[in-house]
Parts: structure tokens; C-alpha cells; sequence
């Protein structure tokens, strides 16, 4: 018996050791092939920095975000790179895995950083707003927001100043941002309105970077709550109806 059970200790140091060796392998590899992939990309895309490199496992090939840039997926040599988007296909057919990681980065932000017009009473959807307060059809979107809100859906504003960083469009938005009451101010700058100055610590260039990282080419891009992305402007009926309210 003592035998038995000093086989049975011995079996399992060696399964948790083997075990060990083959994650310590797996490491070794994943690190080996995002050093590969991370040299050729600075060498083949010098215009570009490497944001993240990392292992897409169910297909072999690794997912690589580029700030401003495209989304790759490189073979673990680091030799062949797939520009654009990664699809499965699945029971309800193709679905667009790059599209859906993009877009769930906006579910994780905190509604802090946001400017939120609520639903009245119970929220039946969100939408997610890229806007910009120069934007004739932001405007045209944001007079419809009430109507919206009786609907049961709330919107939820992040800054696109489509000048970029450091234009007129971004300092007021800074401001609106910043200011004591940016419901009403963002209110009142899309109807024309010239914003006091303010500043702080503020979310804009981030938001902004994380738009043009999911594609926003223009304003208002809607992200509806199912994550599906709209590049533009829907009437309140429209968009109800996508959400289907």
C-alpha cells in the first residue's frame, strides 16, 4: 500500500511538473512570436506604433492594434499579415470578431466620462453617441433626443471634434465637458451658442482616439446598445425601430 501511494505522490509531481513545462513552453512561444511579429511590423510599418500584440487562440494567428492605424492579424512567424477584419463563422452565420472587440470597448467605459441624456422611466436601450457640436446632422440628431428619451432610450454623448485635437471644435468641447452644467451647455453649443471657457481633466482626446480606433470617419456614429455601429444620422422613428422599440 505504502508503495502504491508513494507511486500515486510520485505520478502526480510529475503530471503538475509537466504540466508546468508545457505552459512555461506555451510562454515562451506566445512571447517568442509577439517579438517576431513586433520587429517586422516596426521594420515593414515604421508610420505606425504597435499599441498591443496578442494571441487570437481559436484561429493561431495574432490580433495587432495599431494606434490610428488598422487592425492586423500576423501568423506566429511574424512573415504574413491579414489587414482588416477577422470573421467566424457561426450558426446565425458570419460574425465580424474584429468589429465585436472594437465595439465592446465602448461598453467598459465609465458613464462618468459621458454626457447622458436619460430615458424617461425605464430604460428599454441605450445609444452610444460620437458627436461633434459643428455637426449640422448632430444638431438635427440632438433636437430629437427628448423624443427619444420618452421612447425609453437613452443617449449617451462622446466627443468626436472631427478638426482633431487642438482645433476650435475640441477646446469648446473641453469646455462643455468642463463646465458645471455639460447637459446644458452641450445643449446650448449646438444651437450656436459660444461656450465659457473652461478646463480640466477631461475625456475628449481619449474619446476621440477611441473613435477613430473603431472606425468613426464622421458624426454622429451611433453604437446601439446590441453593439450594432452606424456610420450617420437616423431620424428618432428610425432609430427606435433599429432598436426594436
Amino acid at each position: 500500500m505504502k508503495k502504491m501511494l508513494g507511486f500515486i505522490k510520485q505520478a502526480l509531481i510529475l503530471s503538475v511538473l509537466f504540466q508546468s513545462m508545457l505552459a512555461w513552453s506555451a510562454e515562451n512561444d506566445i512571447n517568442d512570436a509577439i517579438s517576431l511579429i513586433r520587429g517586422n511590423i516596426t521594420k515593414s510599418l515604421p508610420q505606425y506604433q504597435i499599441k498591443s500584440i496578442a494571441p487570437h487562440e481559436k484561429s493561431g494567428l495574432y490580433t495587432v492594434h495599431l494606434s490610428a492605424g488598422p487592425v492586423l492579424h500576423a501568423t506566429p512567424n511574424g512573415q504574413y499579415f491579414i489587414v482588416g477584419d477577422l470573421y467566424r463563422v457561426g450558426s446565425e452565420g458570419l460574425i465580424n470578431e474584429t468589429e465585436e472587440a472594437k465595439l465592446a470597448q465602448i461598453e467598459v467605459l465609465p458613464e462618468a466620462e459621458m454626457i447622458i441624456y436619460p430615458a424617461k422611466g425605464e430604460e428599454k436601450a441605450h445609444v452610444t453617441v460620437f458627436t461633434d457640436i459643428t455637426c449640422g446632422y448632430c444638431r438635427m440628431l440632438h433636437k430629437e433626443v427628448p423624443e427619444l428619451n420618452e421612447m425609453g432610450i437613452s443617449i449617451r454623448y462622446l466627443a468626436f471634434p472631427r478638426a482633431g485635437i487642438g482645433s476650435e471644435s475640441y477646446q469648446q468641447m473641453v469646455s462643455v465637458w468642463c463646465s458645471d452644467d455639460p447637459k446644458e451647455w452641450l445643449t446650448r453649443a449646438k444651437e450656436g451658442q459660444n461656450v465659457p471657457q473652461n478646463n480640466c481633466e477631461n475625456p475628449i482626446a481619449k474619446q476621440y482616439a477611441l473613435g477613430q480606433s473603431i472606425g468613426v470617419r464622421g458624426t454622429p456614429s451611433l453604437v446601439l446598445s446590441s453593439g450594432e455601429f452606424i456610420p450617420g444620422y437616423l431620424p428618432a422613428a428610425e432609430l427606435a425601430a433599429k432598436l426594436g422599440l
